[in-house]
């Protein structure tokens, strides 16, 4: 569909690019005379925080309210009740990024001695009353609780951005934990984003037995207006309101329905980012947050801001300037970063997952310290970073999902908007629409009124799961829960509902015993239901392919005594490019490697395939990531390892970090494999080091 869009639209000679003039339409200038900076008062909290207080109190609470507005207020104030009486919490989130950022807030609020953090790539003071993490790591905390018969250590569990529960690939470890988790704790979730907030409050009383309040806030803390940017410059309110309905302002309309529309930029090109941004300080509506549809856009959209204006702003470059030496330090990685001009001299930035994450935090902390005029991002800055603005820009009203484009949903609309307008920094926050080839303005209109998108379950089972149920219950047991389950309870809702994908409330059970009779048959499981030693020692693996892991330890096909082979290997199980190895000349690949890694491949071949007939992914191993982990291990620049791995930077950086995880785990088998899980330890500190560190 966006290809004959394409060529539709590129055979169209009469469209033309104009040249950009700053101009506001008349409408505007009430609206442009509330832009300020509130003025200070004592900070007083909104009736739902304290609405939310008083429920957390005595008994669960679900609170959903828009970006910004103080929900982790709610769970500041909550954590120090129970902290000051004795008591401990655990705070749980999605990303590490959010878990640091919580980390380094709580740590100054509570005392670093009293605040730990585990998230995989870091484990410090794990033994605090207050506890930051990823959920994967709650989880696997209840996986132990169950098997050991004993009940979590903390007093009340917080899960911020709780809208994950709806996520296709993490979901099913928040549901995993709001079923586990012993009633007597009480559950804490915050989100912006949830439309069936009530549904999912009464399901968790159906599976733990205990009141559920829901705190719904639907009032931003900072007003939100959209603008349109006409192609010409022209800034107009996007939305007309009369009689309380909304409509599409006329001068809207008119570009609409004009066939010979004027057009911000040729096809297949960015617009002209710099004069955009020209526009937006003359109206006093920097900084702003541009989200672009993938990586190479933000970085090239840098090259489209050629004007060096510091000489117009000397105070604040000079605190850019100042800001930007201490948050670099002596970080040789970044010192030299190819988008450090633009970031110094022009105070605009790229931000995503591709770069270092020691780089994004220095585009993060200018941000937020108010450094900067322009960031141009992918949509993961919308969810969970806290990185405000004045406004955010949104150039196309469709998103890619991996796989195919698809129009953005109310949810994902209100994520990026949410960042629009910083509580106590401005009275009032703008979105602004850039039209362009795949903005359709009429979608935008009805999603600036929507309501948030409703979440649905994403359970599902896996090998892991099975093994560490099996652990502590008896298959009757995890039949019962599984039909204590959010998919079982919105399939008794709705049994029509188009966006499920369970049959009937015996899906799950199914599919679950399906996984049990492959284990069986593998002799991880006994016909008795009960894990072998070698399934005991599997559930450690809590990790992506902890099968395969596994029969390669069975197999004895792993290296024992070369950390640097160790971790080379396990990345090849991490890796998550399918086609890594195109165009890759073996006759560089280190003998060594070339050959274990071969051993490795031949030997998991024929449990791979049985995998595959029974229905079951089967990880292909590639080399090439290999290849780049072996160098890097063996003490290899950056640049050179880089080279190697064809891939990104922050791509690199999270291979080196899932390829740790997964050492970590293999770390947990000492009993079983000692050899092996000493050298793994040996494994993680020589991959762990600068730039990534």
């Amino acid at each position: 569909m966006r290809n004959q869009d394409y060529r539709q639209r590129s055979r169209n000679p009469k469209k033309k690019i104009p040249g950009i003039k700053p101009r506001a339409d008349e409408k505007l200038k009430p609206i442009f005379s509330k832009i300020g900076i509130p003025d200070k008062k004592p900070f007083k909290p909104d009736r739902f925080q304290l609405e939310a207080l008083s429920a957390i109190k005595k008994s669960d609470c679900l609170v959903t309210a828009p970006t910004g507005s103080g929900k982790t207020w709610i769970a500041e104030k909550t954590i120090r009740r129970i902290y000051e009486t004795g008591g401990k919490a655990w705070y749980a989130s999605p990303l590490k990024a959010l878990s640091n950022s919580i980390y380094s807030i709580f740590s100054e609020q509570f005392g670093s001695k009293n605040v730990g953090i585990l998230t995989g790539d870091r484990k410090e003071n794990p033994d605090a009353p207050i506890i930051i993490g990823t959920t994967e790591i709650l989880r696997n905390h209840l996986y132990d609780s169950m098997q050991l018969g004993e009940d979590l250590e903390t007093d009340i569990v917080i899960l911020d951005e709780a809208h994950f529960l709806g996520d296709e690939d993490r979901g099913v470890v928040w549901e995993e934990i709001m079923i586990y988790l012993p009633s007597r704790i009480p559950i804490l979730m915050l989100s912006a984003t949830i439309g069936n907030a009530r549904q999912i409050a009464g399901w968790l009383e159906s599976v733990r037995h205990r009141e559920c309040i829901v705190i719904e806030e639907n009032q931003r803390p900072v007003p939100l207006y959209p603008l349109f940017f006409h192609p010409d410059g022209m800034l107009s309110p996007l939305i007309s309101k009369k009689d309380s309905k909304s409509t599409i302002y006329k001068k809207v309309i008119s570009h609409i329905q004009n066939k010979n529309k004027l057009l911000l930029s040729p096809p297949g090109k960015l617009p002209p980012m710099g004069d955009i941004i020209r526009v937006l300080r003359k109206y006093n509506l920097l900084p702003v947050i541009f989200f672009m549809k993938s990586r190479r856009d933000c970085d090239n959209a840098l090259n489209l801001c050629s004007v060096d204006n510091s000489a117009d702003y000397p105070d604040l470059k000079k605190k850019r300037s100042e800001r930007i030496e201490t948050l670099i330090g002596e970080n040789r990685y970044i010192r030299n970063h190819k988008q450090l001009w633009q970031l110094e001299h022009m105070g605009v930035a790229s931000h995503h997952s591709g770069q270092l994450p020691a780089w994004k935090i220095v585009i993060e902390t200018l941000m937020t310290e108010g450094l900067l005029d322009a960031v141009f991002a992918t949509s993961t800055v919308a969810a969970g970073v806290n990185f405000p603005a004045r406004a955010v820009g949104i150039l196309n009203s469709d998103r890619f999902n991996g796989s195919e484009f698809l129009p953005l949903t109310p949810t994902e609309f209100h994520q990026m908007t949410g960042r629009a307008g910083r509580r106590g920094m401005d009275n009032i926050g703008f979105v602004i629409i850039l039209p362009g080839k795949f903005m359709d303005l009429r979608l935008v209109a009805r999603l600036i009124g929507s309501f948030s998108s409703n979440v649905y379950s994403q359970i599902k089972i896996n090998f892991s799961m099975v093994l560490n149920l099996l652990l502590s219950h008896t298959p009757n047991q995890i039949e019962e829960i599984l039909e204590k389950s959010f998919a079982a309870y919105q399939l008794l809702q709705t049994k029509k509902n188009k966006h499920f994908f369970m049959e009937d409330k015996k899906y799950l059970w199914r599919d679950f015993q399906q996984h049990l009779n492959f284990l069986k048959e593998n002799d991880y499981v006994t016909e008795t239901d009960t894990l072998t030693d070698d399934g005991k020692w599997a559930s450690k693996l809590r990790i992506d392919h902890p099968l395969l892991i596994a029969e390669g330890f069975r197999l004895g096909i792993f290296p024992e005594s070369d950390p640097a082979l160790l971790a080379a290997i396990i990345a090849s199980f991490v890796n998550e490019r399918e086609d890594a190895d195109d165009h890759l000349n073996t006759q560089l690949i280190p003998k060594t490697l070339l050959k274990h890694f071969l051993i490795v491949k031949k030997s998991l071949r024929p449990f791979a395939k049985q995998m595959r007939s029974r229905g079951f992914d089967a990880k292909s191993l590639c080399i090439r990531p290999a290849a780049a982990i072996y160098s890097w291990a063996l003490g290899n620049s950056w640049d050179n390892v880089l080279g190697i791995s064809e891939l990104a930077e922050g791509d690199l950086a999270r291979l080196i970090l899932r390829t740790s995880d997964n050492l970590r785990h293999i770390r947990n088998l000492t009993r079983i494999f000692p050899r092996v899980a000493e050298t793994s330890v040996k494994s993680i500190e020589i991959i762990l080091r600068d730039p990534l560190v």
